[in-house]
């Protein structure tokens, strides 16, 4: 009993335990408050490599639409259905 009572007599021990507790649980930047920015970090680069990934494919089907020719027509006839003078499009569309 006279060892514990000598160690909660150390100031020193107890203030770096009353820091340590202030810290991990009432600052601003607390523990709870880490693991969301943490969270909300990974998401936004989840987010910033899905972005970046489309930007790529896009810019390489444009420089391919911007080349080819046929290319440029496939996708007028596919997204557009866009079609030559003596042609006739027929859209089917599946019933769920």
């Amino acid at each position: 009993m006279r060892k514990l009572f000598s160690f909660l007599k150390n100031k020193y021990l107890l203030t770096t335990i009353f820091l340590g507790v202030w810290i991990l649980f009432f600052d601003k930047n607390d523990v709870t408050t880490q693991l969301e920015l943490r969270k909300e970090v990974k998401g936004l680069q989840e987010e910033h490599d899905y972005y970046f990934n489309e930007i790529n494919t896009i810019s390489s089907d444009l420089r391919e639409l911007s080349t080819n020719p046929k290319t440029l027509e496939k996708f007028a006839r596919e997204k557009y259905y866009m079609k030559r003078d003596n042609e006739d499009i027929f859209v089917l569309v599946e019933k769920k």
